[in-house]
């Protein structure tokens, strides 16, 4: 599986997971290979297909 390229499943178990911070749940965003978490204001990156699921790793969503 490419960066680019995610199927079905994988898309509704991306979807199931939720944020490390704010215990919601996340958006996919497919074009940026990020998972949102618009409570926390963080997006977690997708990297060879893995979500990584650290605050630390997570991006700051511009206000």
């Amino acid at each position: 599986m490419s960066d680019d390229t995610t199927t079905d499943t994988d898309r509704r178990m991306l979807e199931a997971l939720i944020c490390p911070r704010s215990h919601e749940t996340l958006r996919y965003d497919a074009a940026a290979q990020e998972l949102i978490s618009e409570g926390a204001g963080l997006a977690y990156p997708i990297r060879n297909g893995i979500p990584v699921m650290l605050v630390d790793e997570a991006r700051v969503l511009d206000s």
